[in-house]
């Protein structure tokens, strides 16, 4: 059972582009013992979080007390846990920059990173259907 106030992070490990930002925020929370904890979507039953592997791997989950977040809602929620980057929380929350940054995110960012994860799927398995 985990703790409620903690923000549970589910990310693509298989994605160096995810891994490496996902690993500067781990490292962030572990040198302060922060509650959040940081999970590979790849080796986590994915029900649990009420997601299949495809609509996991297309964005950033984060899971706060019961409530799965994802795109940049679940960035805003990151942020706010973690003390360095709170003040960014607090500036794309702006309602304006908000809705940009989820424009961004949604049309070009996730998809791009989508795009590259069933490409390397595809490399790695060519029979994998994503």
């Amino acid at each position: 059972m985990t703790d409620p106030s903690e923000t549970q992070v589910l990310y693509n490990a298989r994605c160096p582009v995810c891994r490496a930002e996902i690993d500067h925020y781990r490292a962030h929370s572990e040198a302060r013992d922060l509650p959040v904890a940081f999970h590979d979507l790849n080796t986590r039953d994915l029900a649990e979080w009420g997601i299949d592997p495809d609509m996991a791997a297309r964005r950033l989950h984060v899971r706060q007390g019961g409530r799965v977040l994802s795109g940049v809602e679940a960035f805003l929620a990151l942020w706010r846990a973690l003390p360095r980057y709170r003040w960014l929380a607090r500036i794309v929350a702006l309602p304006g920059l908000r809705h940009a940054a989820h424009l961004v995110y949604e049309r070009v960012l996730a998809p791009w990173l989508y795009a590259r994860h069933v490409a390397r799927m595809h490399r790695s398995c060519p029979d994998h259907v994503a």
